[in-house]
């Protein structure tokens, strides 16, 4: 019996905004590697303005910026994500390890075999309206 794994997509919300998410995350982990945020949309393949505005919620969200830009020439230009911004995306890293570990639970044991391997065929019969 094969069984797919559990996902499980977390979100910490701020107010109605996502303050942080699996996509966010993503989001932080590129602009640490590019060191930019034009580059981070471009890696990630998204409109500058999409990425822009991410960026721009999550700094809305935390006490502290996450990211923050660096105008001027040269090397000192670009993006970088701040020491909150580190710690807020190792924690979320960890409690997505966290979250994982309750793959291997009780509950999860007792859902899978109760579950397919693969759904059942769509029935193919009409099911006619009443007039």
């Amino acid at each position: 019996m094969h069984i797919g794994p559990l996902k499980v997509k977390l979100q910490l919300f701020c107010g109605d905004a996502v303050a942080m998410g699996p996509g966010k995350a993503d989001l932080l982990d590129v602009i640490a590697r590019e060191q930019s945020i034009k580059g981070a949309a471009r890696a990630l393949g998204m409109s500058y303005r999409r990425t822009w505005l991410l960026v721009d919620e999550m700094n809305r969200c935390f006490h502290e910026r996450l990211v923050e830009t660096l105008s001027g020439g040269g090397r000192e230009r670009g993006a970088r994500l701040t020491e909150c911004g580190r710690t807020v995306l190792s924690a979320y890293r960890a409690l997505e390890a966290e979250v994982g570990v309750v793959g291997d639970g009780t509950a999860y044991r007792a859902l899978v075999q109760v579950m397919l391997d693969q759904p059942k065929p769509a029935r193919t019969a009409v099911i006619e309206a009443e007039d």
